[in-house]
């Protein structure tokens, strides 16, 4: 009985071999490939370097290696930010859209800033925010904070302090000095009212008095500011 030989042929193995080495060579040099330019978007507290550095990128890392999970994940651990948003593109490109949390105010006691999220952390007075004067009961607390994200930042930036001040006609009542001289009492129902602020300014013609916005909506005009 004879024996069958198998004939192994060679050549295209070795071609198998060339086109499999010459693809590893293409992925290796393609790793080394740099970030070469980072694009940042949505951000007003923090600053274009400081996303950077939180995202781990601020060597310019290899493109492909850098994964956008990554980039996330290190930025949303920070306390500033509330959402990212990271998209790869051609030329070896990373676009980073940032959503940061609300910086609502600073209470006086301890001097540590609260954020939208109801966070409190020791900024080192680094951003200037309204400051809280005084203790807000825990039963209106929460009330209050949904009150302040309803402010728009441009407004929020003309409030110096806040005062819880209730009456006996009203428990939610609050008391905001305006760094223009001018102020406003609100109550928690009406918090987002404050957003019109300069509509009002403009009907007074620039005339220094009190804003009630708690019952009703008025403007007293200060005596001495006529």
């Amino acid at each position: 009985m004879k024996k069958k030989r198998l004939k192994i042929k060679i050549l295209p193995i070795f071609i198998i071999m060339i086109i499999l080495l010459i693809l590893l060579l293409i992925l290796y040099f393609l790793s080394l490939i740099p970030i070469k330019n980072i694009y940042i978007s949505g951000n007003d507290y923090l600053t274009d370097q400081e996303i950077i550095e939180l995202a781990n990128i601020e060597n310019y890392p290899s493109f492909f290696k850098t994964t956008k999970t990554s980039i996330q994940k290190n930025l949303e651990s920070n306390d500033y930010i509330k959402k990212v948003k990271v998209t790869k593109k051609l030329l070896a490109e990373i676009h980073i859209e940032v959503e940061e949390e609300k910086l609502l105010f600073r209470k006086e006691e301890d001097q540590l800033l609260v954020l939208g999220n109801k966070k409190e952390i020791n900024d080192q007075y680094r951003y200037s925010v309204p400051i809280l004067l005084n203790y807000v009961p825990d039963t209106k607390y929460d009330s209050f904070i949904k009150g302040m994200n309803k402010i728009k930042e441009d407004i929020k930036c003309q409030i110096s302090e806040i005062r819880y001040y209730p009456n006996e006609q009203d428990e939610d009542r609050f008391l905001l000095y305006m760094n223009d001289g001018n102020y406003v009492y609100l109550t928690l129902t009406k918090f987002s009212q404050i957003n019109y602020y300069e509509e009002v300014l403009e009907k007074v013609e620039g005339k220094k008095g009190i804003l009630y916005l708690d019952s009703g909506n008025h403007f007293q005009i200060m005596e001495d500011s006529a």
